[in-house]
């Protein structure tokens, strides 16, 4: 798709989402192309996303299964934002049940408990389903920055590798770098957290003068 006809499209949508056009299934065909285009393109449209939810939700005879699949990764890409609680929320129950979307459910469980061995794991035992969404590795590996960012001071640099699912040197260095993390041989420096971590101690000035009216009234 040229960046004319995806733009073009990025205004039809955003036209539709304005008017009581979003809740026309007739309109689903191009939404759902939307999708499509959003996981080739590795660009996101979370209103949209959930415009075609919703419709799905007000047609089950028109569900796509695959269409479903798609925006729930996409959502997962987003994270630590909430979209995926925002999609799962529209999702049908006889939907819930599909194996697909089933497994993509776990991924997001196992992410937002932060124990990414384990979501790299299960999604190395399905790279057909993950690598339809371009970028979705990456933007994994950027919450798992952020998480880290936030935890550690200094990290063991294998540890580091196996958190962003088993990257290369290579690789690591480019994170570490993007970051403004610093290589110190076996460990990787993130950042001093102690002021994160220091016990604050907090006082409150209060002067008579604003007391004064309670203390009448005792």
């Amino acid at each position: 798709m040229t960046d004319t006809m995806a733009e073009t499209m990025k205004q039809t949508v955003a036209s539709i989402l304005k008017s009581i056009e979003r809740y026309n299934p007739a309109n689903l065909e191009i939404l759902e192309r939307y999708v499509e285009m959003q996981s080739r393109e590795n660009t996101y449209d979370l209103g949209a996303n959930l415009a075609v939810l919703k419709l799905y939700q007000f047609n089950p005879e028109k569900f796509n299964a695959d269409i479903t699949c798609q925006i729930l990764l996409k959502a997962l890409t987003n994270f630590p934002h909430t979209d995926f609680t925002l999609c799962k929320c529209l999702l049908l129950e006889s939907v819930v049940e599909n194996e697909t979307i089933s497994q993509i459910k776990y991924l997001a469980d196992i992410l937002e408990q932060c124990d990414f061995a384990q979501f790299w794991n299960r999604v190395h035992q399905m790279p057909e389903l993950c690598s339809r969404i371009s970028g979705f590795h990456d933007s994994i590996r950027k919450f798992v920055c952020h998480v880290v960012g936030i935890t550690f001071q200094t990290i063991d640099k294998n540890n580091l590798a196996n958190l962003l699912g088993g990257i290369d040197d290579v690789t690591l260095k480019h994170w570490v770098k993007k970051y403004g993390w610093r290589d110190d041989g076996s460990l990787i420096f993130i950042a001093n957290q102690d002021e994160n971590i220091k016990t604050k101690n907090i006082t409150e000035k209060i002067e008579f003068d604003h007391l004064a009216p309670l203390m009448a009234l005792l």
